[in-house]
């Protein structure tokens, strides 16, 4: 575990005896094409998203069925868990988010994966997920009143010349305003920091249709990459909602490690979770990052299951009850979480 700079959330521990917080079922659910209702999240359970409401924390994450067809070929859908405490949480028995009618064309047959969530300043929320055809992954935008009943706007990026192009994870800028992560504006405009084998960036002006950032020959720009020698040489991939601090931006995102001129301390293609801080004015100048795990799998439960090589996947951080709470998917089959001082100001 490393805490290295004064602008960093943390250091973060997991409690003990509770995790794994979230598992699979065999609750049933009729997506419509099907009869009688079949099994939605019994394959695995990880990648969630994190929310607080009416003095509860809200989880939304990723359900895969058929768990035995393999890494990438389920059907995933998003479901939801409440809980008074952040760590015992009760799931509903169906989905929230999930293949239907709405974005069919960009979630059939894979379905719909990788949540992040915020408040939305205009009201209710904004989800940031990921649509899989089993061919392009693509950013995609919900909103919700109550964060059970979501309308889908379909990919962020609709409109511009890379609505097709491989696009995933998108932590939407925000910060603390009484106990939410509420999405915030800088310069006049919302900012997401999105992508994999490098992070990139995007503005909006309403939080649902996004122009991505470019340079002067139309490529896109690049907030991070990846490093030799370190955890994350292998990938770089966004965590929960970047948190604007008096310090700056502190965005909390993912790392593959890789087999060769990795990091020798984490295993080959392990992914672990660092911190990077970028300019609180200037949202694409990178000040600071961490250079080891801020977490990294170690327990039994992050190191067996779907994803071998070892997972510890950020996606969902919230203030409650006087501490951050940072979920994670671990090894692609269960959620996890860690705890971390809150102070106030961050």
């Amino acid at each position: 575990m490393t805490f290295a700079g004064r602008w960093q959330i943390g250091p973060f521990v997991r409690p003990k005896g509770v995790n794994p917080i979230i598992r699979p079922s065999d609750n049933r659910f009729d997506f419509g094409a099907s009869s009688p209702p079949t099994p939605w999240e019994d394959g695995n359970t990880f990648n969630p998203a994190a929310a607080v409401a009416h003095g509860r924390v809200i989880l939304l994450y990723r359900a895969e069925n058929d768990p035995g067809k393999g890494v990438g070929q389920h059907r995933s859908s998003i479901g939801y868990a409440s809980s008074k405490d952040g760590i015992h949480f009760k799931k509903r028995n169906q989905p929230v988010v999930y293949l239907n009618r709405d974005n069919r064309v960009y979630e059939n047959p894979g379905g719909c994966e990788d949540p992040r969530v915020v408040k939305s300043p205009f009201g209710g929320f904004v989800l940031t997920y990921t649509a899989y055809d089993r061919q392009t992954a693509r950013l995609c935008i919900a909103t919700s009143p109550d964060l059970i009943h979501w309308k889908k706007w379909g990919p962020a990026f609709a409109g511009t010349k890379f609505v097709n192009q491989w696009s995933k994870s998108g932590s939407i800028v925000s910060k603390v305003v009484g106990g939410q992560i509420v999405a915030t504006k800088i310069n006049g405009k919302f900012w997401m920091y999105w992508g994999e084998e490098p992070i990139h960036w995007a503005t909006s002006n309403d939080l649902i249709h996004w122009q991505p950032g470019v340079d002067r020959s139309h490529h896109l720009q690049v907030l991070f990459d990846r490093r030799q020698g370190k955890f994350d040489s292998a990938l770089v991939e966004p965590g929960p909602p970047a948190i604007l601090t008096k310090q700056g931006i502190v965005f909390l995102y993912n790392g593959k490690n890789s087999g060769v001129g990795g990091d020798r301390s984490v295993g080959p293609g392990a992914y672990s979770a660092g911190e990077a801080l970028l300019d609180g004015k200037h949202p694409t100048r990178l000040l600071d990052r961490t250079n080891h795990p801020i977490l990294r799998p170690e327990e039994p439960f992050e190191l067996t299951g779907q994803y071998k090589a070892g997972t510890v996947f950020i996606e969902g951080l919230v203030p409650f009850h006087g501490k951050w709470m940072l979920y994670f998917g671990t090894a692609d089959s269960f959620v996890g979480v860690a705890t971390a001082p809150f102070l106030q100001g961050q």
